[in-house]
């Protein structure tokens, strides 16, 4: 099954089910994450920076697009309410502009 970590979010490796976003699987795994538009690609607050396997993410939706040409989403950075895991293994770290302040992250 796929498997995303996040390295600065302690306990945070999971299996990402086949159709679902990071989101969903993060929050399903128990997880906090910030998305402040409730997961509809209105915002950047839920964005992932990817470290490594980004390659297996699917591709960008209209919205991260519409982000990446405004300057709002970096070329490192994906929404996890948008991206899917099909197959592999990604890992990314919460921004420090997005880190909640009742979460203790890593690092």
């Amino acid at each position: 099954m796929p498997t995303l970590t996040v390295q600065n979010l302690p306990g945070a490796t999971l299996d990402v089910p086949a159709g679902a976003t990071l989101l969903a699987a993060l929050q399903a795994a128990g997880h906090d994450w910030m998305h402040a538009c409730g997961a509809k690609g209105r915002c950047t607050t839920c964005r992932l920076q990817i470290l490594a396997g980004g390659e297996h993410l699917t591709p960008l939706t209209a919205s991260e697009l519409r982000y990446r040409a405004a300057g709002r989403l970096l070329p490192h950075e994906r929404l996890t309410c948008q991206a899917q895991l099909p197959e592999g293994q990604v890992t990314g770290k919460v921004p420090r502009a997005t880190m909640l302040p009742h979460v203790q992250y890593a690092g």
